[in-house]
């Protein structure tokens, strides 16, 4: 499959999400995909694309066989659906990574179980990790795994779909200061992760200790 570019990456992927989120506004017409693509809320860049941009993406990713105009009946404008399903013949586990990939730089597995809640529920984090990795192995590959960032502790994943980043294999230094790093409220989920396991632990040691003490009553 040939390689996307950022902005029809942007465009493919607001279509997946809207048919899985919002179905009975989906397919969409030109105006409610220029939003979606421009949405504040889970996008990462914000983008600020027109019309005429994003229906340039959608003639490309026509010719791709990846989306195009579907026939809607009862509606009067021409409205847009992608056709990811019959390329990729997906389940709802790898389309919803995949599409969150496509919507945000970037994420660690914390980040891409929470973000992609809203189209799929995953039971743990080893769930979303063995989903990736049917991704990682799918020829050509559609998600890579890339190194830890300095000061991290957790690995990203990247959709591959617009190619390989410069800024994945920068030096420590840059990487640092790269507009590529998810903002940091994406790492909440990990922290909350962290803190319920102790909370946990916790309470199992509270629950011990409250046995030892009966012993002596």
């Amino acid at each position: 499959m040939d390689l996307l570019t950022d902005r029809e990456v942007r465009v493919l992927g607001a279509l997946i999400e809207k048919e899985i989120t919002t179905p009975d506004y989906y397919p969409l017409s030109l105006n409610a995909l220029v939003n979606a693509c421009n949405q504040k809320s889970n996008r990462w860049p914000v983008m600020a694309l027109d019309e005429a941009s994003v229906q340039e993406a959608l003639d490309d990713l026509s010719r791709k066989g990846l989306a195009g105009p579907a026939s809607t009946a009862e509606s009067r404008v021409t409205k847009y659906a992608h056709r990811a399903q019959e390329v990729f013949n997906f389940g709802r586990r790898e389309t919803a990574l995949l599409c969150e990939l496509m919507l945000r730089d970037p994420q660690t597995l914390g980040e891409l179980r929470q973000h992609a809640e809203r189209m799929h529920r995953y039971d743990d984090l080893a769930s979303v990790e063995a989903t990736l990795q049917k991704l990682i192995e799918w020829q050509p590959p559609l998600v890579r795994k890339l190194p830890r960032l300095p000061g991290t502790k957790e690995p990203r994943y990247a959709q591959l779909l617009a190619g390989e980043k410069p800024e994945w294999t920068a030096p420590a230094e840059e990487a640092l200061t790269t507009s590529q790093v998810s903002p940091a409220a994406d790492r909440i989920p990990q922290l909350e992760e962290q803190l319920a396991e102790l909370q946990k632990q916790v309470a199992d040691l509270n629950r011990q200790f409250a046995e030892f003490k009966k012993q002596f009553e």
